[in-house]
């Protein structure tokens, strides 16, 4: 593992303690524009999500309303009743993507896809990093504003369903993050620059609450407008 990636790791908790758990739980608070853009303004503006940290695996709910919940896999995804009943399913669910640009509606199961694919590899981050097949390499400083970032590039395998296969952390002194780069391949390798701040301890582990994601442009910076997508989480709980 690259020294950068460990110092983070470090900083939010150790790899050993984190290991000690099997799963996060959290109430999300959310907005911005890209659900209204997907036509799904409203399904997830205020729920809850489980994430597996033994395997890729996370589920919202409710989903749109109290009587659905959704599950995600890299390779299936599916609305169920509170029972845990199947009411549709998606095999292969990034295949369904192709084409798809940032203005493609989604139905309410690709929905399900970008929301576990996000929250698991948010919720799991840094100590995702750690993972067998993740790469990490340091990028040197970045500025922004009066501060100075570390930055370290993420190589992921093809086993793990995330935004894109590159992404780039950005780290404060403290070992902390501060901004997460990616480009949504689900939505024609959309550019973002997705900040974190907000942090509070939860059972020895330090997570992020507040969530804002905007535009990125081509030489790194980022837009003040449109905000693409927030989140606000507490009620975090590890099990």
């Amino acid at each position: 593992m690259d020294v950068l990636a460990k110092r983070i790791i470090d900083a939010h908790g150790g790899i050993d303690h984190w290991r000690s758990f099997k799963t996060v739980t959290a109430h999300l608070v959310q907005g911005g524009a890209l659900w209204g853009l997907k036509g799904k303004a409203g399904v997830l503006d205020d729920t809850n999500v489980t994430v597996d940290l033994r395997r890729e695996h996370a589920s919202h709910a409710p989903f749109g309303d109290a009587a659905r919940k959704s599950s995600f896999t890299p390779d299936l995804v599916e609305l169920q009743n509170g029972k845990g009943d199947t009411i549709e399913a998606l095999p292969q669910p990034r295949a369904s993507f192709a084409g798809h640009t940032l203005e493609t509606p989604w139905n309410d199961l690709q929905l399900a896809y970008f929301a576990g694919i996000a929250m698991w590899t948010y919720l799991t981050m840094p100590f995702l990093l750690a993972e067998d097949g993740v790469e990490s390499a340091a990028l040197g400083t970045w500025r922004e504003k009066d501060e100075t970032w570390q930055r370290l590039q993420v190589r992921f395998p093809a086993n793990i369903a995330t935004h894109s296969t590159e992404q780039t952390l950005y780290v404060g002194d403290d070992g902390l993050l501060r901004r997460h780069d990616y480009d949504v391949e689900i939505a024609g390798n959309t550019p973002g620059a997705h900040y974190v701040s907000g942090y509070r301890e939860v059972q020895g582990i330090l997570f992020p609450t507040k969530r804002r994601i905007y535009p990125r442009q081509p030489d790194g910076q980022s837009l003040a407008e449109p905000l693409v997508v927030s989140i606000d989480l507490d009620h975090i709980t590890l099990g």
